[in-house]
């Protein structure tokens, strides 16, 4: 069971099984990766033979043969040519050239198998099973960002420990770790760090450094840097590096890691084949199309180069119908009491598995004749599908993981390393159950289908509606739904005699739709926030206060902005706390105050005025002084580099400059503030909050300054502002 996998440069394959004495390395000479090629029309008359003959003279190909495999889903098993390669690094080129070796026409071949990342590859074609037989050992390396841009690291973390001084100390710690620990795993706060070392070295004269378990290679880099854009966001995605023996997680360039933990990334290295280093570097797409990969492979079913699935012709009105999300029922501005959120199981996964929607299945020939998905007229084939098979698995078990949740933190002293486990497993399994759903309608999706999208979006809209009107029905007014929640309290207008247990209706819920209505919280109050320009209800604004508990569930506002500096969420969260305890906006404006006049006095920690922003282009591509383009010109006047997609830090010290003086950089020392700007964003926080009861930027900044003429009085029973 090897958690990494080495390819070295003459073709030898390295694969490294952690024990508990260390990791042992054995050899492979005799790996050939493997791509296909086939006719992309399943009724071509095409003969491969003579690419087959061209390509057994090829230098960098070890053997070929027709074999029988399914090119798709959707089709049977036909002959296609089988091409193994002599060195992992030549099957894409070798793909690209097919077209060119055949004379075919471009469009009438279709190569499969091709861009597969390496150790999956491995792992994919060979049967091994990257999940660690042994606990992984780890070791972090991590420089401040001062350091990031240097050729020479003067201050470096090793293990929790900061070390300083010469190049020769600090690779003299760092080696010293290594031989202490010996770790399966090099967690980087950047993989820049493994190049950086080895310069530092061969500068100092220090030949025997290395941070590889494999004494004829030090490094090798795996990909360059890049930029791109996904959705309309800009992303970074740093240089990639490979130290033999060892995985590199790089926290820079990591979401697995970041957003669960080593527990979590291993539960996903078990489903995907994936080895540790690949799986921490992945995208969700990427993890669960690799788990899609291989239940392709397990069915037979070759994994295409190129997405060139067309759509299904649709009639114009089915279009119209179709281009529609989940369901969303408005919510009611406002503050409401005794509140019940009620929400559906993973519902979109659940939709695929119990209705069976499936890229191979949906639109069937052989059931052409039937209306299976609720005013689309699409149908469903009775065959299994097989994204079924890929997701029903992953629910069943996080089910099982959130239960076991459920029993540890109901002990009287729960073990925190185990809840800490079972936590990152449920919240890594989240993410692919979460994503599943849009990556039917990604274009680039390997086995997606918009029919699929479209399909599950029409089952989604049918269940919350039908959960609406029997909740109706039940006595039970709905104040808030969107997509798979909805927000339910009393009708004032029914008899507590009358109205239905609510528990009770979501079972009957439950049984009606086949999916798990789950009754999520029980709030004291909750507030829904009008749009900024509009008096109508933001869709994912709103905050409460959890029934029984000290806790807010928050969503949307400032609280919960990863831009928003410490004080303002700190002074907002304070407001919620005023409006839970007195209803009362006056309670909520003297913090306001109280925290304005420690700015003005200029008390407030420069570090909790600290912003944190993305960059979405380079200093040269803003037409606008903004305070991100000042913060970027502060960056490159310090030799720091920040690409776009990553992040930057600063506090705003001037607003109404222009020039890079308008901000300082986090790390900078700071010895003042904009108490002005930040008062701004201070009353817009507290907006927020007091929004819902009718109050605006101006109602608050009148009484402020002391000019609102009304009287101010508390929230009773009746839930009026009067």
């Amino acid at each position: 069971m090897p958690f990494s996998i080495d390819f070295l440069d003459d073709g030898r394959v390295l694969e490294w099984e952690a024990t508990a004495d260390g990791a042992v390395a054995t050899e492979h000479e005799d790996y050939s990766p493997r791509f296909y090629v086939a006719a992309r029309d399943p009724d071509s008359d095409l003969d491969l033979t003579t690419l087959q003959s061209v390509y057994d003279q090829h230098p960098d190909v070890v053997a070929t043969e027709m074999v029988a495999r399914r090119p798709g889903f959707r089709r049977d098993e036909e002959p296609v040519l089988a091409v193994d390669v002599a060195h992992i690094d030549r099957v894409t080129p070798l793909a690209r050239q097919a077209c060119q070796l055949s004379a075919y026409p471009v469009g009438d071949l279709a190569c499969f198998n091709v861009d597969f990342s390496r150790e999956f590859r491995y792992c994919l074609e060979t049967g091994a099973d990257p999940t660690p037989a042994s606990e992984l050992s780890t070791l972090r390396l991590s420089v401040p960002v001062t350091e990031t841009s240097n050729d020479v690291y003067e201050e470096l973390s090793v293990a929790g420990d900061t070390v300083t001084g010469s190049p020769t100390d600090i690779l003299t710690a760092v080696q010293g770790a290594l031989d202490e620990h010996d770790p399966d795993v090099l967690v980087c706060s950047t993989g820049e760090i493994v190049p950086t070392l080895y310069e530092m070295a061969t500068d100092a004269g220090v030949d025997d450094f290395s941070l590889s378990r494999w004494p004829d290679v030090d490094y090798q880099q795996l990909a360059s840097r890049s930029t791109y854009s996904s959705y309309g966001r800009v992303g970074h995605s740093p240089a990639r590096y490979n130290v033999p023996g060892r995985a590199i997680i790089d926290e820079s360039n990591t979401f697995f890691y970041g957003e669960t933990n080593l527990d979590g990334v291993l539960d996903l290295v078990s489903r995907s084949k994936k080895p540790v280093q690949e799986l921490a570097w992945a995208s969700i797409g990427n993890v669960l199309t690799a788990i899609q990969i291989c239940e392709a492979h397990d069915r037979g079913v070759l994994v295409p180069w190129n997405s060139w699935r067309h759509e299904f012709f649709k009639p114009m009105g089915t279009l119209h119908d179709a281009d529609r999300g989940g369901f969303i029922f408005a919510p009611e501005v406002g503050l409401h009491e005794n509140v019940h959120e009620l929400d559906f199981s993973s519902l979109y996964p659940n939709i695929i598995c119990t209705r069976n929607v499936s890229p191979d299945v949906i639109r069937c020939s052989c059931h052409s004749d039937r209306d299976d998905v609720p005013g689309l007229g699409y149908s469903i084939c009775e065959d299994r599908g097989y994204l079924v098979d890929v997701l029903q698995p992953i629910i069943d078990a996080r089910d099982e993981i959130k239960a076991a949740i459920r029993r540890e933190k109901e002990r009287d002293d729960p073990d925190e390393d185990r809840l800490a486990e079972l936590e990152g497993r449920s919240g890594a399994l989240k993410w692919i159950l979460v994503a599943c759903f849009g990556y039917q309608g990604f274009s680039n999706a390997k086995f997606g289908r918009i029919e699929c999208h479209e399909a599950i979006n029409a089952f989604a809209r049918e269940i919350l509606l039908t959960a609406k009107q029997r909740l109706e029905a039940g006595g039970w007014r709905v104040v808030h739904g969107i997509v798979d929640s909805i927000w339910v309290t009393p009708d004032p207008d029914v008899d507590d005699d009358d109205r239905e247990d609510l528990e009770t209706l979501a079972a009957e819920i439950t049984e009606c739709v086949e999916i798990r209505l789950e009754h999520e919280a029980h709030y004291d109050w909750v507030a829904f926030v009008p749009q900024r320009e509009s008096d109508a209800g933001a869709l994912t604004k709103y905050f409460g206060k959890v029934a029984g508990d000290d806790d807010f569930k928050i969503r949307g506002i400032e609280a919960r902005q990863r831009s928003t500096p410490p004080f303002i969420e700190d002074v907002q969260r304070d407001c919620l706390d005023q409006l839970d305890a007195t209803r009362s906006p006056d309670a909520v404006l003297g913090r306001l105050e109280r925290a304005i006049d420690e700015l003005q006095a200029g008390t407030v920690a420069v570090e909790r005025l600290v912003e944190r922003n993305r960059v979405s282009k380079p200093l040269e591509g803003y037409s606008q002084n903004t305070q991100n383009v000042a913060a970027l010109k502060r960056a490159r006047e310090q030799d720091l580099a920040v690409h776009p997609g990553q992040d930057i830090e600063y506090v705003v010290v001037d607003d109404e400059k222009s020039s890079r003086d308008r901000v300082a950089l986090a790390h900078e020392e700071i010895e003042t503030y904009d108490a002005s700007y930040y008062e701004t964003q201070l009353v817009r926080a507290v907006e927020s909050v007091l929004s819902p009861l009718g109050w605006g930027r101006t109602d608050i900044r009148r009484e402020l300054s002391g000019e609102r003429g009304a009287v101010l009085t508390s929230f009773g029973a009746s839930n009026e502002l009067l």
